[in-house]
């Protein structure tokens, strides 16, 4: 996609100066080669943009709109062998004008027609697939272990910034870079032994991670578990920042070395409007299902990534419709955890990491009891779980040099144990985010 939509700039823009070129060149002479030129290539970008679209309504139209242009085109040639010379002064210089005015438009036309017809709309509540699926079953009174990491698209390591938060990177250094960083990722995984593994920001095919395929690194190296990918990051083509982001494929990945039985995306409202709401994140839960062994009960693993780059109130909605997933999941006597990055702290521990500077971005507070009201216990630690990527990481005197946060962890449903729970400090190596782990038993 992320080619044919350059195909499709570079024909375009080619046209575009072709017409321009005619129009200067064929100035107050060529009447009959102007004229038919000057139809016939805006005809062909708005016929080539729906093919290369493989938009069916557009080649349509740009069917219509050819041969209707093309015949006015005619009839205003015989009519201009008639017309006096003073009138055809007027119209040599301004017919110029207004058909390069009309390329600008059918350009920004098509672009906004493109980014509308491709926004990224799933239903509310959709399957996703359960690959490589195990059969054992989860049991009770047995430790697990769960892991939780943003892995910043396998990206945003100590070496790196972000255009949002005040930096000014966006993409990956290379594609060797990016597979190096998601390979440590696994591994670092792999070394604390999890049974189950929630990961945020996982990028497929997307121009700013270089391409690589992250799923396939993580599923490789993490064989024997079942997994889950829920999209909410999907866009052809995000024209910005320079260099742009490009394409961006990216989601939730979930593991488990048990058997999941089924998988939903649930979708998390937003409050970004038109255009912007086309070119962003389609937030969600992933919610994966999981049987126990001599039990009608399951354990349900809720993996998410909340908003982070708004004006608040999407994260109060989003924290709305999770709370009401978790006390439905509790009252029907469901084993529950949710967690990953909440892009909010918690109000237990929202004085640990203050903003030093209010410019840059700063997390919303949830509150502890909106989730100890419903029957779960909040599990966050007091060590920083992601820090602010204005700059590259900052290792002498971290927490006076670096901004850091306390957003992500996990919520658990009081019939489960938490033996242990914590996020372990990798010094954001790899990504901007530390990982959470857990160890529980269901009770």
């Amino acid at each position: 996609a992320d080619d044919l939509f350059l195909v499709y700039v570079i024909v375009d823009a080619l046209l575009a100066v072709l017409y321009v070129d005619v129009a200067i060149i064929c100035y107050k002479r060529h009447a009959k080669l102007r004229g038919y030129a000057l139809s016939i290539l805006p005809s062909a970008i708005f016929l080539i943009s729906g093919i290369l679209l493989t938009n069916i309504p557009l080649i349509v139209f740009a069917v219509a709109f050819a041969i209707s242009h093309i015949y006015l085109s005619i009839k205003n040639i015989e009519k201009e062998e008639e017309t006096p010379n003073n009138k055809k002064v007027a119209q040599a210089i301004i017919t110029p004008i207004v058909s390069l005015l009309g390329v600008i438009l059918l350009a920004a036309g098509s672009a906004v027609f493109y980014f509308v017809f491709r926004e990224y709309n799933p239903g509310d509540l959709v399957d996703i697939d359960i690959n490589n699926n195990r059969q054992e079953l989860v049991k009770l009174d047995n430790d697990y272990t769960l892991f939780s990491w943003n892995i910043g698209y396998g990206v945003l390591d100590k070496d790196s910034d972000f255009f949002m938060d005040g930096g000014s990177q966006a993409r990956g250094k290379g594609a060797a870079l990016v597979s190096e960083n998601t390979k440590a990722l696994a591994e670092r995984t792999l070394e604390n032994n999890p049974d189950f593994v929630f990961y945020q920001e996982v990028d497929v095919d997307s121009t700013r991670s270089n391409n690589v395929d992250e799923v396939k690194i993580f599923t490789d190296k993490l064989s024997d578990f079942s997994y889950t990918r829920a999209l909410n990051f999907k866009v052809d083509y995000i024209p910005y920042p320079i260099p742009p982001l490009g394409k961006v494929d990216s989601g939730l990945l979930t593991l488990s070395k048990y058997k999941i039985e089924n998988a939903n995306r649930k979708a998390l409202p937003t409050t970004f409007s038109w255009p912007m709401r086309v070119v962003n994140l389609k937030r969600a839960l992933s919610i994966n299902r999981l049987p126990i062994e001599n039990s009608d009960k399951q354990l349900v693993l809720i993996n998410f990534h909340l908003e982070a780059y708004d004006d608040g109130s999407a994260k109060v909605l989003q924290t709305e419709i999770l709370l009401d997933v978790l006390k439905n999941e509790y009252e029907n006597g469901n084993y529950v955890i949710a967690g990953g990055d909440f892009n909010q702290t918690f109000a237990s521990v929202s004085d640990i990491f203050p903003v030093s500077d209010t410019s840059l971005w700063a997390p919303g507070v949830v509150n502890d009891d909106d989730f100890t009201d419903i029957g779960y216990t909040v599990c966050v630690d007091t060590k920083a779980s992601c820090r602010l990527l204005n700059h590259p990481y900052v290792s002498e005197s971290p927490e006076t040099n670096n901004q850091f946060y306390i957003i992500d962890g996990l919520v658990v449903s009081n019939n489960i144990i938490v033996n242990s729970k914590g996020i372990i400090d990798y010094q954001f190596e790899n990504t901007d985010h530390n990982p959470y782990k857990m160890s529980f038993k269901l009770n």
